[in-house]
């Protein structure tokens, strides 16, 4: 396969995840057609399953490829110049739900269809563990400064994203707590975790 070739290549299959990704958004991803998307971009089914081999491979794949962008995102907030505790806060806020949260509710989607489905749910470990480990190594490296102190600093990740997960679903889901106090809860739990002010 040429170079050029293997750019359209790539090119389409972006398109389709992109356009799968939309589709998910629409109607979550255990309803997601195979048909809807082809007919969305104009193709047929056949080369989407060119690309994608079955359905459930292409629901993983826009699963993971529209997580790795909340991802890329904590990482760049871990990865800002500053003090430990504003890149943690800072990790929290991209890691909930912020804006129109489609990145989150995708990452709700994913842990109802974990479940069932075996491709999402490792999907849906590698991912999750990614997330855990940008967040630990944070609150390793306040330990180690001192800007922090966590006796069990893998307990108090856990606490945290168990914490901002429920909030998560009651702010965005059963609509019963506002952000303002998702934020001032979350904020608090940092404290007390974390020994930080």
């Amino acid at each position: 396969m040429s170079g050029r070739t293997r750019r359209k290549v790539e090119v389409r299959r972006e398109e389709i995840l992109l356009t799968a990704i939309a589709q998910v958004e629409e109607v979550g991803l255990a309803a997601v057609r195979v048909s809807d998307v082809a007919s969305a971009l104009g193709i047929s089914t056949g080369l989407v399953f060119y690309h994608f081999g079955t359905k459930d491979e292409l629901v993983a794949e826009a699963f993971t490829y529209a997580v790795e962008r909340d991802l890329a995102a904590m990482e760049r907030a871990a990865a800002r110049r500053g003090p430990v505790l504003d890149r943690i806060r800072a990790v929290l806020r991209s890691y909930g739900p912020t804006g129109s949260a489609a990145g989150w509710r995708l990452w709700v989607d994913g842990w109802a269809l974990a479940q069932h489905e075996p491709v999402i749910a490792e999907r849906y470990r590698v991912l999750d563990d990614r997330s855990r480990r940008i967040l630990r190594d944070l609150v390793d490296e306040g330990v180690a400064d001192s800007s922090l102190t966590c006796v069990d600093p893998g307990a108090s990740v856990s606490r945290l994203l168990a914490l901002l997960d429920g909030l998560s679903v009651a702010a965005e889901v059963h609509r019963s707590v506002s952000r303002a106090q998702l934020r001032r809860w979350v904020n608090g739990a940092i404290a007390t975790e974390l020994g930080a002010s």
